[in-house]
């Protein structure tokens, strides 16, 4: 019988980093978990037990706090880029690199009626990705948001669906619908301006989900992501997973009042899962 190693990679997860760069008026500040993987020619560390060819994950968290140091960490896809470069220059064993990131955000304290300049506090759940991929001859760069909350209390409904015998689910012209967004997007090309791409891509799965007169979840996923498509020419894909958060009205009945649509129980688990990828031919 014969053996071979079929598919191998290897890298550094879940390494954190807060950059802070400091203006004389303000601070910004950028807040990272880093996943670093490799592909490249490792197969005697497997076989033979050769480390010859392998460079340590120590070494690459160094070297995120290193080039951290030595460059602007603005956009989490253009860091990613700096260190790609990097691994890929100084190791002729390695052929692929990929970069992850789950950037957290963080909003100014108002003080006085103005933003501090110098202090901050976390503005949510919501958090911003990245992963770029990169060889000797080109750059692969997906953005995407997770956990980005939202609800509406109208302009919602679904009908005609299938019914069973296990079926007890009612039908519902204007429900509410709520869903934590999960997006993924990749860009056509590595030359462009990612935070001002980033946010522009965020309002419009926003403004599309608010706007839009929802027959089913799968009808407003489709309409967020033609949206995209439609507007951003640098986006070759998108690819969106949309919980639907169940939000139940509640039975008031016993207590001798109606519920006309006013109080609701909402609900975790278990809840519905809706996913495409949308793809400009």
């Amino acid at each position: 019988m014969s053996i071979r190693l079929a598919q191998n990679d290897y890298g550094k997860s879940r390494v954190r980093l807060l950059r802070v760069t400091r203006g004389k008026k303000k601070h910004e500040i950028k807040e990272l978990t880093l996943a670093i993987r490799l592909e490249g020619d490792f197969e005697t560390a497997h076989t033979k037990g050769d480390n010859s060819k392998i460079l340590p994950t120590d070494t690459m968290k160094n070297t995120v706090y290193a080039l951290a140091r030595q460059n602007p960490v603005d956009a989490a896809e253009t860091f990613c880029g700096v260190l790609i470069d990097h691994f890929l220059a100084g190791n002729p064993q390695i052929e692929r690199v990929h970069v992850h990131t789950v950037e957290f955000p963080w909003g100014r304290i108002m003080r006085d009626g103005k933003p501090d300049g110098f202090a901050f506090v976390r503005t949510g759940e919501e958090k911003r990705t990245a992963l770029v991929t990169g060889t000797r001859s080109k750059k692969s760069v997906q953005a995407g948001v997770k956990n980005l909350i939202a609800l509406k209390t109208t302009k919602s409904a679904f009908e005609g669906f299938i019914r069973d015998r296990y079926t007890t689910l009612k039908e519902d012209r204007n429900r509410i619908l709520a869903t934590a967004i999960r997006a993924d997007w990749l860009y056509e090309s590595a030359e462009i301006d990612f935070n001002a791409t980033w946010e522009s891509v965020r309002r419009t799965l926003l403004e599309t989900f608010a706007a839009h007169d929802s027959l089913s979840l799968q009808h407003t996923l489709y309409d967020m992501g033609k949206a995209v498509l439609e507007q951003f020419n640098a986006i070759r894909e998108i690819r969106l997973s949309l919980p639907n958060k169940h939000y139940n009205l509640v039975d008031l009945a016993p207590f001798g009042m109606t519920n006309p649509g006013d109080v609701f129980l909402p609900t975790d688990e278990p809840h519905g899962l809706i996913e495409a990828t949308l793809r400009r031919e």
